[in-house]
């Protein structure tokens, strides 16, 4: 009896936190320089799952996604990972992901 109960919390909560309306971030060119750990497609599930923990939602985007970023402030900054041109990300994304991030070479 008691586990039949966990299960139907469970699902109404997983129902809800589904239901809880989240923000698309706007996509606008990329002008900000990062260091990314990896890059992957807005539709991946890495990239859906990053993005729900800092509370934003990727669908209908299909753009590539930085994720574990942090900028690259100096000139010669040898980045060691993928160095890549995002949309400004968002103080409170805290580096975790940034949004339409195109590979360059510096």
């Amino acid at each position: 009896m008691f586990s039949k109960i966990s299960v139907l919390a469970t699902m109404a909560l997983i129902t809800l936190a589904a239901a809880i309306p989240t923000n698309t971030p706007p996509v606008t060119p990329p002008t900000s320089t990062q260091c990314c750990s990896s890059v992957v497609s807005s539709t991946s599930s890495v990239a859906s799952l990053v993005a729900a923990l800092v509370g934003i939602d990727l669908s209908g985007l299909n753009v590539p996604i930085g994720l574990s970023c942090s900028p690259i402030t100096v000139v010669g900054n040898n980045c060691g990972s993928t160095t890549v041109t995002c949309d400004a990300p968002e103080k409170e994304w805290g580096g975790l992901i940034a949004i339409n991030c195109l590979p360059i070479t510096l």
